[in-house]
């Protein structure tokens, strides 16, 4: 197997730089000469995190592989990369070049985790702060893991530190039910040590270790264990400085990040970059490719959503204006002033595209190459969705799974500080099958384009359903026995023969 060492990484979560290795590093600090005090050990962990900000992670290989393979996100402009077109057409094979890159990223990621959890036990101080700093790593891995077991299944499973190839170049795949409890035992690990409430949301806390366990069990179908995690944040949701922020659309500006209380935790870019630490190509990507309403440059027109997927969501919701951008503005020549345009004039992607990442994206590069973005990866509404979710299974018509949802779509009948009706309140009394139908689809509408309706149609199988004739994005060729796990990359098993077979069908 190919595995990346990354060793250790310094910086702020605010910047990073740092260099990864494939082959044992000659001329670098080395762990054993590190981890002479608590301030190296958190080097060490913000190394991790620096990882998943890079351009083959969070920036752009891993996120848009996740927005397209769903049923809310199309490909726009279909002269994109075959890669991204085969990705989002259920074309893929092993040598799938966005694979390629977030899968190594993945293991980098990982290795930096082990290394601050290995360099935890020769770290000197008060064995509280130490273990307060390491169950951060803890959690970083834990959420690699969790990315990655639940897109290709068995997976190679690496907990310890990493010197050398070979001592993982015989590794076979950990079967998907062994490393899930793994995971659990990481993001208990963290949850216990974890502050209750971290000066910033890139940092993760207690609430951030419980979210995430309350996503695992409901992942799994343990329905219970996931509803008591997700209760568990929201008993404590003043304590652990969360809630839903008033404005739905403030969680999409840049600008406004560092005053939100509703993420569980942020992958920060604030425009800075290293190479490929910090590109952030998600706004560009999912702006329009003839807009030239901005000073940093047109969009790409990659991920647009169908027209479906616009026209079935009610236009009385406050969200679906959130979400989308209805207008492109061009210029009328040089010099010219800009003219509005309806979006079906954009002749690459004639359609509505998503404007939760392009409207604000702060401090902008040229072209979008970054932004001032600090990307969600759970947020409290999801906790909520989840809680009600849960309950519905273990215990269903109750005013309290009702509740949780009616927190949500309080929120969205704020639009933009005046108050509306849509969407109405639960209809109390549902039935279990009702509940669930629509507590999954506010999930969709709820959490649109955020990485997470990929996951829901994986744990729920409805794939067939959601990509069939009548759904949001056919796919004919959508087939269940292979699309729900993705290839492990053909190199891989190349290099290491006890990686084989690849998935189903691949």
């Amino acid at each position: 197997m190919k595995i990346y060492i990354a060793f250790l990484c310094f910086g702020t979560l605010a910047f990073f730089s740092c260099s990864d290795l494939e082959e044992k590093p000659t001329g670098i600090i080395r762990p054993e000469n590190f981890f002479n005090n608590t301030d190296d050990l958190q080097a060490a962990v913000n190394g991790a995190f620096a990882n998943i900000a890079h351009n083959n992670y969070w920036g752009r290989e891993f996120t848009i592989a996740l927005m397209l393979r769903d049923d809310m996100a199309d490909i726009g402009d279909r002269t994109t990369q075959a890669a991204r077109i085969d990705v989002n057409d259920m074309n893929m094979n092993d040598t799938n070049a966005l694979v390629a890159n977030f899968w190594p990223q993945s293991y980098v990621i990982i290795t930096a985790a082990n290394q601050a959890i290995e360099g935890a036990k020769k770290t000197p101080g008060d064995p509280a702060k130490v273990n307060a700093i390491v169950a951060q790593a803890y959690f970083a891995r834990a959420f690699t893991y969790y990315h990655l077991v639940r897109l290709f299944g068995d997976i190679p499973y690496i907990d310890f530190v990493v010197n050398d190839v070979s001592q993982v170049n015989s590794l076979k795949r950990t079967k998907e039910a062994e490393v899930y409890p793994k995971i659990i035992a990481d993001l208990e690990f963290a949850k216990q040590w974890l502050d209750d409430k971290p000066k910033v949301k890139a940092v993760p806390g207690k609430g951030t270790a419980a979210g995430y366990l309350a996503s695992v069990y409901l992942t799994l179908g343990q329905y219970q264990k996931a509803y008591d995690e997700a209760k568990y944040v929201i008993t404590n949701e003043a304590k652990f400085g969360l809630g839903l922020d008033a404005d739905f659309q403030d969680l999409f500006n840049a600008t406004k990040a560092a005053s939100l209380k509703e993420p569980l935790f942020t992958i920060d870019f604030n425009n800075l970059t290293s190479g490929n630490y910090g590109q952030d190509y998600t706004a560009f990507f999912t702006g329009s490719l003839k807009d030239d309403s901005y000073s940093y440059g047109q969009g790409f027109s990659v991920a647009v959503p169908s027209l479906k997927v616009f026209n079935t969501w009610d236009q009385r919701d406050y969200r679906r204006a959130v979400s989308f951008d209805t207008i492109i503005r061009k210029k009328t020549g040089p010099g010219g002033s800009l003219q509005v345009y309806p979006s079906s004039d954009n002749e690459k992607a004639p359609r509505p595209h998503i404007a939760k990442y392009f409207r604000f994206p702060g401090k902008a590069g040229a072209n979008g190459r970054t932004s001032q973005h600090n990307y969600i990866t759970m947020r409290y509404a999801e906790v909520l969705l989840t809680a009600a979710e849960a309950l519905n299974e273990i215990n269903p018509g109750t005013t309290e799974a009702d509740g949780y949802v009616n927190r949500v779509r309080a929120r969205a009948r704020n639009k933009a500080g005046k108050q509306v009706s849509f969407p109405a309140n639960v209809t109390p009394g549902l039935s279990k099958a009702d509940f669930k139908k629509m507590v999954i689809d506010e999930r969709r509408l709820e959490l649109a384009f955020e990485y997470i309706r990929w996951y829901d149609i994986k744990r729920l199988k409805n794939g067939p359903e959601v990509f069939g004739p009548n759904g949001l994005e056919p796919h004919a060729n959508f087939n269940p026995e292979k699309d729900y796990l993705w290839p492990l990359p053909g190199t891989e098993l190349a290099i290491n023969p006890n990686l084989k077979p690849n998935n189903p069908g691949y």
